[in-house]
């Protein structure tokens, strides 16, 4: 069953998304050369104490593993479940995906973002841009009377008429009182097919879009999701909510 929030719950997700974004926000500016992904981890850990808020992510387990950081840092060719490390210090070139999960007040914020470093190629300034419009495209199917497959498609067909490819062993989710509730929101797929989407609905959409390959192996940490041919990959995330007038995007910042 997909969760249908009432008013008490679209109430509690615009807040915690709005955590979840204003964090995110903070991160942003500061991925530069020399600064290491460990110091944008304390930096988002610190943020989400001070805004209320403690991270979704911290001690999440999968199997017998539980993640051990506050944020999701991943570069270059890591497509998402980076782990922030001292030794990963950024550079000119470099692409980097912050991935940030908050719960605030018994409910789920969820949003991503890829930042470039300059000076980069115009094939991976490319990247980015097509994978943040693939994003907006997938929002703009989130439409009542519409299926998972509508959002689907629209992001699988952008993206491959660019020349870039979407991931498959990975999807967005419904998000709500836990980070992964029904359904699945693939990044791929065909018009028309899936679950039928109904109003109080709240989605994390999330194309993750590779430069190469679609194809991704995990590293040994248990976590960090990379692609085989070591392409860059770039991953934009919003939380949607589902509404008679159209979609609503969550993971709007508040002042802080």
């Amino acid at each position: 069953m997909i969760p249908i929030k009432d008013q008490t719950g679209i109430a509690r997700m615009r807040e915690a998304c709005a955590v979840a974004a204003t964090v995110l926000d903070i991160l942003k500016p500061l991925v530069r050369p020399g600064i290491t992904t460990q110091d944008l981890e304390e930096v988002g850990r610190d943020a989400m104490r001070r805004l209320g808020a403690k991270s979704a992510c911290f001690g999440y387990q999968s199997g017998s593993r539980r993640y051990p950081a506050h944020t999701c840092i991943s570069v270059n060719e890591e497509v998402v479940h980076g782990i922030p490390s001292l030794k990963r210090v950024l550079k000119e070139g470099d692409v980097v995906s912050l991935d940030v999960v908050v719960e605030y007040n018994g409910y789920i914020g969820d949003n991503a973002f890829t930042v470039a470093i300059p000076p980069i190629k115009p094939k991976v300034q490319k990247l980015l841009t097509v994978s943040r419009e693939a994003l907006d495209l997938g929002i703009q199917q989130a439409l009542v009377g519409n299926h998972i497959g509508d959002i689907a498609s629209a992001i699988q067909k952008h993206v491959e008429k660019n020349g870039f490819s979407v991931v498959r062993d990975l999807v967005g989710h419904g998000v709500g009182v836990r980070m992964h509730e029904e359904p699945e929101v693939p990044n791929f797929g065909r018009p028309g097919t899936g679950p039928r989407i109904k109003a109080g609905m709240t989605f994390a959409i999330e194309p993750m879009v590779n430069l190469g390959t679609y194809k991704t192996k995990c590293l040994s940490d248990g976590w960090t999701i990379v692609t085989t041919d070591n392409s860059p990959s770039a991953h934009f995330e919003h939380t949607v909510l589902t509404t008679a007038r159209g979609p609503e995007i969550l993971t709007i910042p508040r002042p802080i």
